[in-house]
């Protein structure tokens, strides 16, 4: 019956949500629990560098609060 097709498709979704899950906490380990940004625009591009430059690390995911800015 249709119903025994159930366990398979289950099987199935498992298998491709696991690499989704993988990379979103690889990305997240590698960038100092920050997830990846991703500036396909040119103003989310211009925040980024802006990002980088205020960090003072050159890296955009490293931030630093207003308090701490000069």
């Amino acid at each position: 019956m249709w119903f025994e097709t159930l366990p398979r498709i289950g099987i199935m979704a498992v298998c491709l949500v696991i690499p989704c899950i993988a990379t979103a906490h690889i990305h997240r380990f590698s960038n100092g629990d920050k997830e990846k940004r991703v500036a396909y625009y040119p103003y989310p591009w211009s925040l980024m560098q802006r990002d980088r430059w205020v960090s003072g690390v050159n890296r955009y995911y490293v931030s630093k609060g207003l308090e701490n800015i000069d």
